[in-house]
């Protein structure tokens, strides 16, 4: 199975299943003698972790990291940072029920015959517990970013039709259950995931992430714009079902002579539609993005599907899942921002990060 490594020089490599021994990751390309914190790196993994809160999956994970390698008294070495996170609350016998048939909208259907062999206990590789190990990469690529002065931050902007519009505190965001920046919506959203919860299904949500501080000059023209990466990077996680950055998909109503971004004598612009980026390459103005998530496909209601010989069956859906994955996804797009800038970054100097 291909496709586990993303990054050219900063570059995180995953390995794990959901219900197997371990999540873990080899992180390569990491420049040495940079102090790294283990206990940030826990509490990003703490802000991702199941059983966080009543409105996630009940799944109970301490999800502690175990850095194997490339962390030597609390400096890089400049050799890959191997790392594990265990495993330890999983009942397999709850997917049993999905051995010879296909959950609606999930991966096994796709896996099946590509592969013709799956781990369908959690779901498997496909499993979204595999963003541990990017949380791992992205709290090291984000504490590396934090010496050069680039700051990322993400939070909920909409659960279902429930919109965050103004009045943003960025000091709520880890204040509140959702992740809003607003305790006011934060309520609001709370309420509604609670209320889809009841009701054996789930609903969907849009993360948005800004990234300051970004010198000019990172990404390259054509295949390697930095917005494609940071769209690749954000397209990957699990239950994302749309990017924009800037202006997004408002630009389409909008004329050339209100959309461009007029320069001011210090380089900089008055407006940002461009989202920080011009041509694929960083402008200096902060990146802007904006993220959908679907609705998680494991709903606890019965559904038509087929099994492995193409009867149709009924199917209801069991083991613990997030009525609304976007909470939890805030530390994940945060992480996956960092490492795609980290790697940019690297691509763009070589120099020594002090």
């Amino acid at each position: 199975m291909a496709g586990s490594s993303f990054g050219k020089i900063f570059k995180i490599t995953t390995f794990g299943e959901s219900h197997g021994y371990a999540i873990g990751g080899v992180i390569d390309g990491v420049p040495a003698n940079i102090s790294i914190n283990i206990k940030e790196i826990q509490y990003e993994l703490d802000r991702r972790k199941p059983g966080q809160s009543k409105i996630v999956t009940e799944r109970k994970e301490s999800d502690l990291v175990e850095i194997l390698s490339g962390i030597f008294e609390g400096k890089t070495t400049g050799t890959p940072i191997g790392f594990l996170v265990k495993n330890k609350d999983y009942d397999s016998n709850d997917y049993s029920y999905v051995k010879d048939s296909f959950r609606p909208s999930h991966a096994d259907f796709t896996y099946e015959k590509k592969y013709g062999n799956r781990d369908y206990k959690g779901g498997g590789r496909s499993s979204a517990r595999e963003t541990v190990s990017r949380v791992v990469a992205g709290a090291i690529a984000k504490q590396i970013l934090n010496h050069i002065g680039i700051s990322i931050v993400a939070y909920v902007d909409q659960v279902g039709s429930i919109k965050l519009i103004d009045n943003i505190n960025y000091n709520e965001i880890d204040q509140n259950n959702v992740r809003c920046p607003n305790a006011h919506i934060a309520k609001k959203m709370e309420s509604l995931i609670k209320e889809v919860k009841k009701k054996g299904d789930t609903i969907g949500g849009s993360i948005s992430c800004e990234i300051k501080n970004v010198p000019i000059g990172l990404g390259e023209p054509v295949f390697d714009k930095l917005h494609a990466e940071l769209g690749k990077a954000m397209l990957s996680i699990n239950a994302v079902k749309g990017f924009e950055y800037g202006s997004g998909f408002k630009c389409i109503e909008m004329y050339g002579s209100s959309h461009n971004d007029s320069f001011q004598s210090d380089g900089t612009t008055k407006t940002n539609n461009s989202g920080g980026i011009q041509g694929g390459i960083s402008n200096g103005m902060p990146i802007k993005m904006r993220i959908a998530f679907k609705p998680v496909s494991s709903i606890l209601q019965e559904q038509d599907s087929i099994n492995k010989k193409g009867d149709k069956i009924k199917i209801i859906n069991k083991g613990r899942h997030d009525s609304c994955v976007v909470p939890r996804a805030v530390p994940i797009v945060e992480s996956m921002a960092a490492i795609t800038i980290l790697d940019f970054y690297l691509r763009n100097k070589t120099v020594k990060i002090q």
